[in-house]
Protein backbone atom coordinates (compact mmCIF):
# COMPACT_ATOMS: atom_id res chain seq x y z
CA UNK A 1 0.00 0.00 0.00
CA UNK A 2 0.91 3.97 -0.54
CA UNK A 3 2.30 6.40 1.86
CA UNK A 4 -0.37 7.63 3.94
CA UNK A 5 -1.79 10.87 2.27
CA UNK A 6 -4.81 11.53 4.27
CA UNK A 7 -6.02 11.64 7.95
CA UNK A 8 -9.93 10.66 8.89
CA UNK A 9 -10.71 11.69 12.47
CA UNK A 10 -14.16 11.86 14.29
CA UNK A 11 -15.29 12.89 17.74
CA UNK A 12 -16.56 9.69 18.47
CA UNK A 13 -16.25 6.10 17.33
CA UNK A 14 -20.40 6.75 16.82
CA UNK A 15 -19.40 8.36 14.08
CA UNK A 16 -17.21 5.43 12.00
CA UNK A 17 -20.38 4.11 10.21
CA UNK A 18 -20.61 7.37 8.96
CA UNK A 19 -16.71 8.34 8.17
CA UNK A 20 -16.21 4.96 6.55
CA UNK A 21 -17.68 6.70 3.48
CA UNK A 22 -14.86 9.09 3.06
CA UNK A 23 -12.65 5.73 3.42
CA UNK A 24 -14.18 4.36 0.32
CA UNK A 25 -14.03 7.28 -1.63
CA UNK A 26 -10.55 7.55 -1.06
CA UNK A 27 -10.04 3.54 -1.62
CA UNK A 28 -11.85 4.07 -5.22
CA UNK A 29 -8.57 6.44 -6.11
CA UNK A 30 -6.28 4.42 -4.97
CA UNK A 31 -5.40 7.13 -1.82
CA UNK A 32 -3.88 5.40 1.36
CA UNK A 33 -5.45 6.74 4.21
CA UNK A 34 -5.35 6.16 8.41
CA UNK A 35 -8.66 6.28 10.63
CA UNK A 36 -9.00 7.55 14.16
CA UNK A 37 -10.69 8.85 17.12
CA UNK A 38 -9.75 12.00 18.95
CA UNK A 39 -12.01 14.90 20.43
CA UNK A 40 -12.31 18.74 20.52
CA UNK A 41 -13.40 18.48 23.85
CA UNK A 42 -12.74 14.74 25.75
CA UNK A 43 -9.47 15.04 24.29
CA UNK A 44 -8.16 18.73 23.33
CA UNK A 45 -4.07 18.32 23.90
CA UNK A 46 -4.48 14.90 21.79
CA UNK A 47 -5.96 16.63 19.12
CA UNK A 48 -3.75 19.39 19.21
CA UNK A 49 -0.72 17.19 19.11
CA UNK A 50 -2.58 15.28 16.44
CA UNK A 51 -3.08 18.49 14.00
CA UNK A 52 0.74 19.91 15.07
CA UNK A 53 2.17 16.92 13.89
CA UNK A 54 0.01 15.52 10.57
CA UNK A 55 2.20 17.45 7.77
CA UNK A 56 5.22 15.94 9.78
CA UNK A 57 4.25 12.51 9.20
CA UNK A 58 3.26 12.83 5.57
CA UNK A 59 -0.41 13.96 5.64
CA UNK A 60 -1.78 16.06 2.81
CA UNK A 61 -5.54 16.60 4.44
CA UNK A 62 -7.17 15.88 7.59
CA UNK A 63 -11.42 14.65 7.41
CA UNK A 64 -12.58 15.75 10.23
CA UNK A 65 -15.67 14.61 11.24
CA UNK A 66 -18.04 15.33 14.42
CA UNK A 67 -21.35 15.91 15.58
CA UNK A 68 -23.26 18.24 18.07
CA UNK A 69 -20.98 21.40 18.92
CA UNK A 70 -18.68 20.00 16.23
CA UNK A 71 -15.64 21.64 17.05
CA UNK A 72 -13.13 19.11 15.79
CA UNK A 73 -12.19 20.24 12.32
CA UNK A 74 -11.65 23.98 13.71
CA UNK A 75 -9.87 22.74 16.44
CA UNK A 76 -7.60 20.72 14.18
CA UNK A 77 -7.43 23.77 11.66
CA UNK A 78 -6.53 26.09 14.41
CA UNK A 79 -3.00 24.12 14.86
CA UNK A 80 -1.85 23.12 11.39
CA UNK A 81 -1.71 24.72 7.45
CA UNK A 82 -2.83 21.40 6.33
CA UNK A 83 -5.87 21.47 4.41
CA UNK A 84 -8.89 20.62 6.60
CA UNK A 85 -12.37 19.46 5.59
CA UNK A 86 -15.14 18.71 8.16
CA UNK A 87 -17.85 17.02 7.84
CA UNK A 88 -20.58 17.36 10.03
CA UNK A 89 -22.33 14.45 11.66
CA UNK A 90 -26.21 14.11 12.37
CA UNK A 91 -25.99 12.91 16.29
CA UNK A 92 -28.78 15.17 17.86
CA UNK A 93 -32.36 15.85 17.38
CA UNK A 94 -30.96 18.76 15.07
CA UNK A 95 -30.38 16.12 12.37
CA UNK A 96 -26.90 17.47 12.09
CA UNK A 97 -27.96 21.23 11.41
CA UNK A 98 -26.03 22.30 14.76
CA UNK A 99 -22.84 20.02 13.62
CA UNK A 100 -23.17 22.28 10.07
CA UNK A 101 -23.33 25.54 11.37
CA UNK A 102 -20.37 24.91 14.31
CA UNK A 103 -18.06 23.94 11.10
CA UNK A 104 -18.88 25.96 8.64
CA UNK A 105 -18.66 29.22 10.82
CA UNK A 106 -15.52 29.14 11.18
CA UNK A 107 -13.15 32.40 12.13
CA UNK A 108 -11.41 34.63 9.29
CA UNK A 109 -7.95 33.04 8.93
CA UNK A 110 -8.94 29.38 10.07
CA UNK A 111 -10.62 27.70 7.17
CA UNK A 112 -12.31 24.42 7.10
CA UNK A 113 -13.73 23.32 4.24
CA UNK A 114 -17.17 21.84 5.02
CA UNK A 115 -19.19 19.57 3.16
CA UNK A 116 -22.93 18.25 3.54
CA UNK A 117 -23.81 16.17 6.88
CA UNK A 118 -23.76 12.70 6.91
CA UNK A 119 -22.77 10.06 4.56
CA UNK A 120 -23.10 12.01 1.05
CA UNK A 121 -20.81 14.59 2.82
CA UNK A 122 -18.05 11.96 3.80
CA UNK A 123 -18.10 10.54 0.60
CA UNK A 124 -17.95 14.39 -0.67
CA UNK A 125 -15.17 14.69 1.76
CA UNK A 126 -13.04 11.79 0.51
CA UNK A 127 -13.54 12.67 -3.30
CA UNK A 128 -12.67 16.51 -2.57
CA UNK A 129 -9.28 15.10 -0.81
CA UNK A 130 -8.69 13.17 -4.35
CA UNK A 131 -9.16 16.66 -5.45
CA UNK A 132 -6.52 18.62 -3.57
CA UNK A 133 -3.91 15.40 -3.70
CA UNK A 134 -4.70 15.65 -7.39
CA UNK A 135 -3.43 18.73 -8.23
CA UNK A 136 0.21 17.63 -7.29
CA UNK A 137 -0.29 13.69 -8.96
CA UNK A 138 -1.19 13.35 -12.31
CA UNK A 139 -2.50 9.93 -12.31
CA UNK A 140 -4.80 10.49 -9.59
CA UNK A 141 -6.11 13.56 -11.66
CA UNK A 142 -6.80 11.05 -14.56
CA UNK A 143 -8.88 8.73 -12.59
CA UNK A 144 -10.86 11.82 -11.26
CA UNK A 145 -11.59 12.40 -15.21
CA UNK A 146 -12.83 8.60 -15.35
CA UNK A 147 -14.87 9.40 -12.24
CA UNK A 148 -16.34 12.32 -13.50
CA UNK A 149 -16.84 10.47 -17.41
CA UNK A 150 -18.06 7.57 -15.14
CA UNK A 151 -20.77 10.03 -13.88
CA UNK A 152 -21.80 11.56 -16.72
CA UNK A 153 -22.50 8.39 -18.46
CA UNK A 154 -24.71 7.33 -15.45
CA UNK A 155 -27.26 10.02 -16.02
CA UNK A 156 -26.98 9.52 -19.76
CA UNK A 157 -28.04 5.92 -19.58
CA UNK A 158 -31.03 7.01 -16.93
CA UNK A 159 -32.32 9.27 -19.18
CA UNK A 160 -32.13 7.02 -22.20
CA UNK A 161 -34.39 4.68 -19.84
CA UNK A 162 -36.77 7.45 -18.74
CA UNK A 163 -37.22 8.51 -22.05
CA UNK A 164 -37.83 4.85 -23.66
CA UNK A 165 -39.84 3.85 -20.59
CA UNK A 166 -42.51 7.06 -20.85
CA UNK A 167 -42.82 6.77 -24.94
CA UNK A 168 -40.37 9.51 -25.29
Amino acid sequence: MSKVQVSIVMGSDSDLEIMREAGKALDEFGIAYEIDVTSAHRSPERTADFARKAAGRGIRVIIAGAGGAAHLAGAIAAHTTLPVIGVPIPSTSLQGMDSLLATVQMPAGIPVATVAIGKPGAINAGILATQIIALGDAAIAKKLEVHKEKLARGVEEKSKKLRTSVGG
